[in-house]
């Protein structure tokens, strides 16, 4: 299956999509859920727009009241989708999700979904339909193991592994998550490593002494000595073949390992400029080397800092270049989060990331455009409605910060980090706001799943300590 985007909808989908986004702004949950429905059906590749109406039925569940007399139907239009897979998968999906849209967490409905889709042969929608049943229970080890072998099925590997360590984090003594877990391991070290296309040892090594050198460049951990041999030896290769992209590589990664972090950046940038740009990746790792570099001196000038008070001599200095760090820090993250932004203008997680670095870096109101519309992004959704509230805040807008982190706590059930983060962020504007007890009890509901959390204890239990004095 080819995921569908955004922009390959047609004209009159793509201002259906738009309706829909909006209406899940404005909280009209059941428009938005039809619009969505209804571009499903002749776009069922559209996964941004399965996920939004998940997430618009998942929030629209958990406001309707509860009734007891409601008989669910579920099962038997469950049991009549899945006599329909054979003939008719992409039919059978579409009845499912009228299941879902009342029941989005129906375990059942995600497993008939799983298998219509494979069916249809939609694997990515079979992925989505396990994931919905985690969001609900993390800890769910029997789906964990369905979305593992599914991973393998897809030759997704490293996913595979992901997989396999949650299953072992929640019951270490699963002999058989283990074992798929390493295979899975040990087949995507293969795959990297071209194994899987090599057809002989001399596909992947053209020489001997080729080999001897990159048996010792791959170890976890070289001496100091050794290092310095390698980069001597591959230096050598490099006059030898100055237009060679893999030993300019070779030598960023030496120096790195090296943590000679000028060196490193020098190389792989070397090495972007022979592939003139094309290799996106070691644009990236020049990025990242720089980032890597200034979190080294951010963190040497802090300590420094915290050994001297502020009256000694050098004080200033160090907390001058400390803030310099930071600044270019924070420049770096911007520069690299707009040009991938540049190359990919419709990808809603990228522009969630740039208003992230907006935000982090202090430009609160060039960052309120980029998170207003990362939220159409299911994924992204609720992290930038946090930031979106903190934006607001320091902007000053109380108001609608405490309208955004409100709608954002409503659509998260369980207390997870995000919740947690989202309520707390919550507590300070109605602090700000004057409103007391509304900011307590926020700390009072993250004070009960999780003491430790930033200063909530202190808030809260000095609130009960100045209701006994003053009584």
């Amino acid at each position: 299956m080819v995921v569908k985007t955004e922009k390959e909808l047609s004209e009159a989908l793509r201002s259906h999509w738009l309706k829909a986004v909006a209406a899940i702004e404005l909280r009209n949950f059941g428009y938005a859920i039809s619009l969505l429905q209804g571009i499903l059906k002749q776009e069922p590749q559209f996964l941004t727009g399965r996920q939004l109406l998940r997430r618009a039925e998942v929030t629209k569940n958990k406001s309707a009241k509860k009734s007891f007399l409601n008989i669910s139907t579920a099962p038997i239009a469950v049991m009549k989708a899945q006599r329909e897979i054979k003939k008719d998968p992409q039919r059978a999906i579409e009845m499912l999700e009228k299941v879902l849209e009342e029941e989005p967490y129906n375990r059942q409905a995600n497993l008939v979904l799983k298998e219509a889709a494979l069916a249809a042969d939609w694997p990515e929608i079979a992925v989505f339909a396990l994931q919905t049943l985690l969001e609900e229970n993390p800890r769910d080890v029997k789906v964990l193991h369905e979305l593992g072998r599914l991973y393998h099925q897809l030759g997704e590997n490293d996913r595979e592994v992901e997989v396999y360590s949650r299953i072992t984090e929640i019951d270490p003594l699963d002999a058989e998550a283990l074992r798929l877990g390493k295979d899975a391991s040990a087949r995507a070290s293969m795959k990297s490593g071209g194994w899987t296309h090599a057809e002989s040892y001399r596909d992947l090594i053209k020489d001997k002494e080729a080999a001897i050198s990159l048996e010792q460049q791959s170890r976890m951990q070289l001496s100091a000595e050794s290092l310095d041999e390698q980069i001597a030896e591959t230096y050598a290769r490099h006059r030898a073949e100055p237009t060679s992209v893999d030993l300019a590589r070779r030598l960023g990664a030496l120096n790195e390992q090296k943590q000679d972090f000028e060196a490193a950046i020098g190389w792989y940038q070397h090495a972007a400029n022979l592939t003139k740009g094309a290799d996106t990746g070691l644009i990236r790792k020049v990025s990242d080397l720089k980032i890597k570099r200034l979190d080294r001196e951010i963190t040497r000038l802090e300590e420094s800092l915290a050994g001297h008070d502020s009256g000694h001599e050098l004080y200033e200095q160090k907390s001058d270049e400390l803030n310099v760090a930071k600044k270019e820090r924070a420049e770096i993250l911007l520069q690299d989060a707009r040009k991938r932004l540049e190359r990919n203008p419709t990808d809603l997680q990228l522009r969630f990331e740039l208003g992230e670095h907006l935000a982090n870096a202090g430009h609160f109101r060039q960052a309120l455009p980029e998170l207003q519309r990362a939220r159409q992004n299911p994924n992204a959704r609720l992290k930038a409605m946090n930031l979106l509230g903190r934006c607001y805040c320091e902007l000053g807008m109380l108001d609608l910060a405490m309208k955004q982190l409100e709608e954002a706590s409503k659509e998260i059930l369980s207390m997870d980090a995000m919740k947690k983060e989202i309520v707390y962020n919550l507590g300070l504007v109605y602090e700000r706001m004057g409103q007391r007890e509304k900011s307590l009890n926020c700390m009072k509901q993250i004070y009960e799943v999780d003491y430790g959390y930033k200063d909530v204890a202190t808030r809260v239990e000095s609130s009960y300590e100045q209701n006994i004095r003053q009584s």
